[in-house]
């Protein structure tokens, strides 16, 4: 059962877990643009409020406005090219209106938040693709394939063929997923199943693409091309996944197709038909562009966006990090949870929970394990140094796969292997000279507040928690009960995991999917929300996953779902007194005579409330009052 340290074969590249590929963050464009955008802006703001000259200024904010809207502009005259108008192209002739009658600063914010926003959007995208194409590498390019003389014969992943058979050494990672004809291994899986322990493969086993062998060398027939493999799947779900949240954001172009249009439309009438009447130029054109300024959604956009980055400014002090606005935003409209076992609601690693018979037996154990590299194995050796026991020195050290360890200790022959028979937990017995003298139980540990966090996401939506797992129903079932969950589903693949969602979400569900590992990220991005733990969560589930628990506590998950619920009644309170207020001036300059100061007054106040009311998520309180559910 367990492994020795394996030799210098097992360090090449074929067995190693790939390298991501990252973009880098200054590689993408609208990254650098936004960035040349901003500073402009910062620079020329301080010089413009203290009443320097505008040469001093001026440039600044025309380098502001250029970088950060010519982007934007240029996608909105192609889209003007295509008979479409968006928000975006709105937002930049607003911007030009408010230089035009001298309001530089107000446009150079607009300008500002629409950049940082699409480049926030850019490199989320980006990532997420970085992730999926790393995600290929877990398989290795090369595999030996057996000829039927019996002779190796090495060829690429891609030419192997069903029916092949395929040899596999210790330390390897499996070529394609398959059937074992020969040879018996612990293979380490978790990238497909999420099990914390390496799984025993005997001729009949199934194995899967892209996981760890272990000591044993196997033979395996292929069963899948290499293009259908389990791990081929999983990217291939993750991207389906991601384009079915494509139906949202269509609904808000569509809602600001209509706005762009009708506030174009208003602005354009407002200009033509006093002038038609024989109205004067310069009062008409200062009507019509105030018009623009009171009506553009400046103020929609900071009463939307301060409550959610505040309550994303005081999660990430908290150790969860909320990718986007949006995601924020979505966290506090789900009302359904399901959580991965492995590595979320427990820490993934085994450790010993009990020992049964001879207290000297976890010495002699520990010493028999101490060269393993197998789980069980470290967990013996660290819980007999916990007690602070002496661990003696041992010889002739061998494993066998499926049989254990044996090895010479103080002159006795000691074997660490499974233990047969009934067992709540894992249990592996301490064979001394062929007698029995132990059996150490192991369990993979809870995290500390699993049960309170259980109850609390029940109590913020309403309905109980799922347990979504990949591990066997009795490791499934044990967790389940200590934490207060009755709804259990275990031996999961990955699709059955995005079937499960999607199943809830066609039942108008919102899902909220916690996991950590590579099987989990097509869930996690099939889900309304995911969020993805963060110190042992594998490059994909990072990625995918909308925002991360830097630290692993699972008690902050309910706590950023209730902050993301208080920010978003934060945003309808501003949404309400922004809307007045515009919708206020609207009126004024339609049915009467808004002089511009009033009106950039009066815009200007709105903006400035809505921002102050969305801060007072940045206080500490907050965080508290969340954890605490009130």
């Amino acid at each position: 059962m367990a492994s020795p340290v394996l030799d210098a074969r097992t360090a090449s590249a074929d067995k190693a877990p790939p390298s991501p590929r990252r973009t880098r963050v200054s590689d993408l464009p609208e990254v650098r643009w936004a960035a040349l955008s901003a500073l402009a802006f910062l620079f020329a703001l301080p010089l413009d409020l203290a009443g320097a000259p505008a040469w001093t200024w001026g440039p600044l904010y025309a380098v502001c406005y250029a970088a950060g809207g010519w982007e934007p502009g240029w996608e909105g005259l192609k889209a003007l090219r295509e008979k479409s108008l968006d928000v975006d192209l709105l937002m930049v002739v607003a911007a030009i209106g408010a230089a035009a009658i001298g309001q530089y600063l107000d446009g150079g914010l607009l300008i500002v938040i629409f950049a940082v926003s699409g480049a926030l959007e850019a490199l989320a995208t980006r990532r997420t693709a970085d992730s999926v194409r790393g995600l290929l590498d877990l398989a290795p390019a090369r595999a030996v394939r057996l000829t039927r003389a019996g002779a190796e014969e090495p060829v690429e992943v891609a030419d192997l063929r069903i029916g092949d058979t395929v040899l596999v050494r210790p330390g390897e990672r499996l070529p394609a997923d398959g059937t074992v004809l020969d040879g018996a291994s612990d293979v380490d899986q978790a990238t497909i199943t999420g099990e914390s322990l390496p799984a025993p493969k005997t001729p009949g086993a199934e194995v899967y693409a892209g996981t760890l062998n272990g000591t044993g060398a196997l033979r395996v027939r292929v069963d899948k091309d290499a293009g259908d493999s389990v791990i081929a799947r999983i990217v291939a779900l993750v991207e389906e996944a991601s384009a079915t949240k494509a139906p949202t954001q269509l609904f808000i172009e569509k809602i600001e197709q209509r706005y762009s249009v009708g506030v174009v439309v208003a602005t354009l009438a407002l200009f033509a038909i006093p002038l038609a009447l024989g109205s004067d130029f310069t009062p008409t054109l200062l009507r019509a562009m105030t018009f623009m300024i009171v009506a553009s959604p400046c103020a929609v956009v900071l009463a939307t966006m301060p409550p959610l980055l505040s309550a994303i400014a005081t999660a990430g002090r908290h150790g969860v990090l909320v990718k986007s606005a949006v995601v924020m935003e979505r966290l506090g409209t789900v009302d359904r949870v399901a959580l991965d076992k492995t590595g979320t609601l427990t820490e993934g690693a085994p450790r010993v929970t009990g020992v049964e018979g001879d207290p000297e037996a976890l010495a002699l154990a520990a010493a028999a394990e101490l060269p393993s590299e197998h789980p069980l194995g470290r967990a013996v050796v660290a819980a007999a140094r916990a007690r602070g026991l002496r661990v003696p020195e041992a010889s002739d050290f061998a494993s066998v796969p499926g049989e254990g360890v044996r090895a010479k200790v103080e002159g006795r022959e000691v074997r660490v292997r499974r233990a047969g028979g009934a067992h709540t937990d894992t249990a592996v017995e301490v064979v001394v000279d062929g007698t029995r003298v132990a059996v150490l139980t192991l369990a993979d540990r809870l995290r500390d507040g699993a049960a309170e966090a259980v109850a609390a996401l029940t109590r913020l939506t309403g309905t109980p928690v799922t347990l979504l797992t990949g591990d066997n129903a009795g490791a499934a079932a044990r967790v389940a009960e200590r934490t207060g969950i009755t709804d259990v589903r275990a031996g999961l693949l990955p699709e059955d995991k995005v079937a499960a969602v999607r199943e809830w979400e066609r039942a108008g569900s919102r899902v909220l999917v916690v996991g950590d590992g590579v099987n989990d990220a097509p869930a996690l991005a099939a889900a309304h929300t995911g969020i993805a733990m963060g110190r042992a969560g594998s490059d994909l589930a990072l990625e995918t996953a909308d925002a991360v628990v830097v630290r692993d506590e699972l008690a902050t998950v309910p706590a950023v779902v209730a902050l993301s619920g208080r920010a978003r009644r934060l945003v309808i309170q501003n949404l309400v007194i922004a809307g007045t207020c515009i919708g206020a001036l609207v009126i004024w300059d339609l049915t009467g005579h808004l002089p511009l100061p009033l009106g950039v007054a009066g815009h200007e106040g709105s903006t400035v409330l809505v921002g102050l009311n969305g801060l007072r998520l940045l206080r500490d309180a907050a965080w508290r009052k969340a954890a605490a559910g009130e």
